[in-house]
């Protein structure tokens, strides 16, 4: 496809639907149900498309199978080559499976290893996992000369007409089983292949719904792009949401999205966290950090969703349980609850007696304590972390620590120190 034609592509609702037929028996047809609670909480009709239900746990098969299936046996003898940070390599593996077809799959370094682990499961003797690069980009570039040398078929994780009208068949789906219109469609955003197949979709068979595209504040490479006008490439990212931390999205994708979205929202990562957490104690739902996006996005949407039918996806649920700690940290930093200080403690008999008895509160509670006699001989500061019952206790915990000389620093606006912290 030439550059001019990447601006005019859109997929075509009959290439979709042909698409959604390959995927019979492969990609199943994933519920969309309502969640009480939500819906209680923003008094709208809060509907889930639980595309965390798929065999390999997201959206993607759709597309890989699609795209992998499309390629003649010539084009196939030298196997397929793709890039992805877990769930694209989790459908190509998938689908090399199911199709016999030898896939290499190149994965970058800070992939969670439980995702890792899966693409060996689904791919069996037929997938070689190469463990490379810092991002997913980095690792695109490796895969793409990789791919080249060996004249294999590149399965592109999102700008890719077949990928794109593979994922798109969730549109379908979406406007065959909801009972009402469809008032808003929350879309989580990485490259743009599955926002850009919901807005062709929806574009022609239910117009009048809003489309919203999230994604992580760490990596807002569509936000940026549609200021810019053009696809931009962004310096540096946050790759904790995982599955949707990309430097740069496609031509394709983007000159689909642009125009066509309602409203963008980023979403700081510690709000993804809380939002993983709640589905989890409320609902019973794992997710991983791209799978919560689009529920995270409600709060920014209160009171504007109120009395209308709100779908969000569930983009994924493959999430590493050693993560969990971490998951919880940056919940409790985001709302307020956790908080990192040096603290100066005179070096006296009592002084940390006196810390805990008059400068914590009643229901604070020590998590963290790292101290050191290397500065001088009158004072020596520790690292305290503190965790708190309510955001309202941050305020008075600070003025009876200042008020003692116990206060140094304050460590949670302080990145790079605070990071070699936790």
């Amino acid at each position: 496809m030439t550059a001019a034609e990447k601006l005019i592509w859109t997929p075509e609702l009959s290439e979709v639907r042909t698409a959604l037929r390959n995927l019979n028996g492969v990609a199943i047809r994933t519920p969309l149900m309502n969640n009480v609670t939500l819906s209680e909480k923003y008094r709208a009709n809060i509907l889930f498309k639980r595309e965390d239900l798929q065999p390999v746990r997201s959206y993607k098969l759709r597309g890989a199978y699609n795209k992998i299936l499309s390629l003649s046996p010539a084009e196939l003898i030298n196997g397929v080559v793709c890039a992805s940070a877990g769930n694209h390599a989790q459908g190509v593996a998938y689908s090399c499976s199911k199709l016999g077809v030898k896939g290499t799959i190149f994965m970058p370094k800070p992939t969670p290893k439980q995702k890792v682990n899966k693409v060996k499961m689904f791919g069996k003797e037929l997938v070689d996992i190469k463990i490379v690069g810092d991002t997913f980009d980095d690792c695109l570039k490796i895969a793409v000369e990789f791919c080249e040398e060996q004249k294999a078929q590149f399965i592109h994780p999102f700008d890719d007409s077949r990928v794109i009208e593979g994922q798109a068949t969730i549109g379908i789906e979406l406007v065959e089983d909801s009972e009402n219109t469809i008032d808003y469609l929350i879309v989580p955003v990485g490259g743009g292949g599955l926002l850009s197949g919901l807005i062709s979709v929806m574009k022609e068979l239910s117009p009048k719904t809003k489309i919203i595209a999230v994604e992580p504040q760490g990596a807002p490479s569509m936000e940026q792009s549609l200021k810019a006008g053009f696809p931009i490439v962004l310096d540096n990212i946050n790759t904790f949401v995982d599955g949707a931390s990309v430097k740069r999205v496609g031509d394709l994708t983007f000159s689909i999205c642009q125009n066509n979205i309602h409203k963008m929202i980023t979403i700081p990562e510690g709000k993804v966290c809380t939002t993983m957490l709640s589905l989890y104690n409320d609902d019973a739902i794992v997710v991983e950090p791209a799978g919560a996006l689009s529920v995270a996005a409600l709060d920014y949407l209160a009171p504007e969703i109120s009395g209308k039918t709100v779908v969000c996806i569930l983009s994924g649920s493959n999430n590493d349980i050693t993560r969990m700690e971490e998951i919880k940290e940056r919940s409790l930093l985001h709302e307020g609850l956790k908080h990192y200080f040096v603290v100066n403690f005179p070096q006296r008999a009592g002084a940390l007696k006196e810390f805990l008895s008059h400068v914590l509160g009643p229901s604070d509670d020590i998590t963290h304590f790292q101290y050191s006699k290397k500065t001088n001989r009158e004072k020596g500061p520790a690292i305290v972390g503190i965790e708190l019952k309510s955001p309202d206790d941050f305020e008075p915990l600070l003025y009876r620590m200042k008020m003692a000389d116990f206060y140094g620093e304050y460590l949670n606006n302080s990145p790079k120190l605070f990071e070699v912290i936790i």
